[in-house]
């Protein structure tokens, strides 16, 4: 398993990543993320699952597998990332996802000190009744879900509706896609600004959680 790293070696915190179901650990919007927030202060580990790992070695498409069924090689990551100090797992879309249906063991064992999340699938397109979101409602684990308000993957108007645990934050990005990009000509703000801005609330909120 191979690490994309940003940031100081010495930051006081340490962020891990996993991608989302379609691309991979360097796609634009990964790598933005990951400078922003390094560029916050965090030390930004990138991992792939090995569906997408095997994408680069044998040239072919292979879809994703049951987002549960990678719990194994999250927690495989974060061994073998070994980090000393404080560590926030999350990732953008599923990987997300995965984190935080590994978290509240971690956290518990005094492993993880929060999770991240940029772009949660609270339910695939077009399918507002399939929800993700059970296991959030007794989350432990404190965490930030950055989400733009117009995620096709949930919207601002469909997750003020959902039960949730208290110790979730929410960061709303005015117009922000899945990806968290808006569009200038109706929000006015750009891309980078939205990076920028939860960069900012991610160290925020590390400070008072780790």
């Amino acid at each position: 398993m191979d690490f994309l790293f940003d940031g100081a070696e010495d930051a006081p915190c340490t962020i891990l990543l996993a991608h989302g179901a379609g691309a991979p650990m360097d796609s634009a919007s990964m790598t933005a993320a990951a400078k922003a927030l390094a560029g916050a202060g965090f030390r930004v580990a990138r991992f792939e699952f090995g569906y997408m790992a095997a994408r680069r070695s044998e040239g072919m498409r292979k879809p994703p597998p049951r987002a549960e069924t990678l719990n194994p090689e999250y927690r495989a990551a974060i061994e073998r990332l070994g980090a000393t100090g404080p560590l926030i797992i999350g990732g953008k879309s599923m990987g997300g996802r995965v984190a935080s249906m590994i978290a509240d063991e971690l956290h518990g064992a005094g492993k993880v000190a929060g999770l991240l999340c940029l772009g949660y699938p609270f339910h695939p397109p077009a399918k507002p009744e399939q929800l993700r979101t059970k296991h959030l409602a007794g989350l432990r684990t404190p965490a930030l879900i950055v989400q733009g308000t117009r995620d096709e993957f949930g919207t601002r108007e469909e997750v003020s509706g959902y039960t949730l645990s208290d110790g979730i934050e929410l960061l709303w990005l005015e117009d922000g896609d899945h990806d968290l990009k808006p569009r200038k000509t109706v929000s006015g703000f750009t891309a980078a600004d939205h990076l920028k801005t939860m960069a900012e609330a991610a160290a925020a909120w590390a400070r008072i959680t780790s």
